[in-house]
């Protein structure tokens, strides 16, 4: 049997696996590793392919800056930053209407420049800003789809765990993808903003200003200092070359603790269980990369990029219209999968194409972020969603609300994604490309 069917048997076989359920890193290093045995006739060969891929993917020193980045997002989540400076920005917009809900949108843009997860952005504001927004008279449908809305906003501003695991994918500079989400995630950071502030203009009936907040007075501007220092550390040396982004981990990771000691908000039974949650994460991430590596060998070795490659330059489809349906397709996995198991599934295979079609990196990066991260917003899984639901279910918060209430700022990722597709410049501009 030719290779290349073989190849392309393999990415059937691994479709099937996915959907019937099987582990993504397992169905992706299984169907390899017998892919490659089928083409080269030798177990042993395959094995040892295997092995060889699994000990590259993990043994490179980019790879650090995973569990030193979750590390730092763990400890800021555990210190309740986030609380502080939802509580600061929010008395400072009380006058405004809609203006808690700005308030969220700007505290997870703060919070995002840290944790880089979506997950954890939303699982922190769930408890922070819903209740403040109910009790102020905030729709409750609006208040649980601005978090679950604003929580993307973590994969997006970097650091960015997604970002880092393309850039681990493409073999790409992290720095340069982290400066490439500024602007993509200002965009989409004001573009909530926007929303938000039109809907408390012509929607009065679904906000109440706030009568009871904290005044200034009782939560200081000081508050913030911290986390936003923190952020403020963390990028700007990676942006003025201090520190690699690995260093950069470290750097932060080492300094949200000192924060968290130094604040005693937390101690040695919580410093050990956060050091256990970055242990499992860094796991996941890691048996996720090695099942991708061995992924992208096999099909490398079968030929099916160069194939695919060739056929779609052969269709005289031009690069705007190849990024706008592989936008749609990831947004059509996003229903059915997770952030991470969609990139590495198709970016091995798409990116190659970009390549050939002189689309830039950096560019095709935040296209695939922001369009797997849709998915976090869209039934059936909606991953954010389902964290906010679990997070408020002693409210009564049922998933058909949280999805209802999401449903804008899934239009708005959409209209963004649009505009990025067609306005490289959103993401690359700050390279100077």
């Amino acid at each position: 049997m030719e290779p290349i069917l073989i190849g392309y048997l393999s990415l059937a076989a691994i479709t099937v696996a996915i959907y019937i359920g099987v582990h993504v890193a397992i169905a992706l290093a299984g169907v390899s590793l017998f892919g490659v045995w089928a083409i080269t006739g030798k177990i042993k060969l395959a094995m040892n392919f295997v092995a060889l891929a699994a000990t590259d993917s993990i043994a490179d020193y980019t790879f650090g800056v995973v569990p030193l980045f979750v590390l730092m997002g763990l400890t800021v989540s555990e210190t309740g930053l986030g609380r502080d400076t939802f509580a600061v920005i929010a008395t400072r917009l009380q006058q405004w209407r809609g203006g808690l809900g700005v308030a969220t949108v700007l505290s997870n843009a703060v919070f995002a420049a840290i944790t880089g997860v979506s997950i954890a952005s939303a699982a922190v504001f769930s408890k922070v800003a819903v209740p403040e927004m109910i009790r102020a008279g905030t729709a409750r449908s609006v208040a649980v789809g601005v978090v679950a809305g604003s929580s993307v906003l973590g994969m997006l501003i970097p650091p960015s765990l997604l970002l880092i695991l393309f850039a681990i994918l493409t073999d790409t500079s992290v720095g340069d993808l982290f400066i490439g989400g500024i602007g993509p995630g200002l965009l989409l950071t004001f573009a909530y903003i926007g929303y938000l502030s039109f809907l408390g203009y012509f929607r009065p009936d679904l906000f109440t200003l706030p009568s009871d907040m904290p005044s200034g007075d009782e939560v200081p501007t000081h508050a913030i200092f911290p986390v936003v220092g923190l952020a403020g550390l963390v990028l700007s040396g990676i942006y003025m070359g201090f520190f690699t982004p690995t260093e950069a981990g470290a750097v932060g990771a080492a300094a949200a603790l000192i924060i968290g000691f130094a604040m005693r908000r937390i101690g040695t039974r919580a410093a050990w269980r956060i050091s256990v949650q970055t242990g499992h994460i860094t796991a996941a991430v890691c048996f996720l990369i090695i099942g991708a590596s061995i992924y992208s060998r096999m099909l490398a070795f079968s030929g099916v990029p160069a194939s695919i490659t060739q056929i779609a330059l052969n269709s005289g489809i031009g690069p705007t219209e190849f990024l706008l349906l592989f936008a749609a397709l990831l947004i059509i996995l996003g229903t059915v999968l997770d952030s991470s198991s969609i990139m590495l599934v198709t970016v091995p295979l798409a990116f190659p194409i970009t390549q050939q079609m002189g689309v830039d990196t950096v560019h095709f990066g935040l296209i695939t972020v922001l369009a797997v991260e849709i998915g976090l917003l869209t039934p059936p899984l909606g991953l954010s969603v389902f964290v906010v639901q679990s997070s408020l279910r002693e409210l009564g918060v049922t998933l058909g609300e949280v999805f209802s209430g999401a449903a804008p700022f899934a239009l708005i990722m959409a209209a963004t994604l649009v505009a990025l597709v067609y306005i490289p410049q959103i993401a690359t501009g700050l390279l100077g490309r």
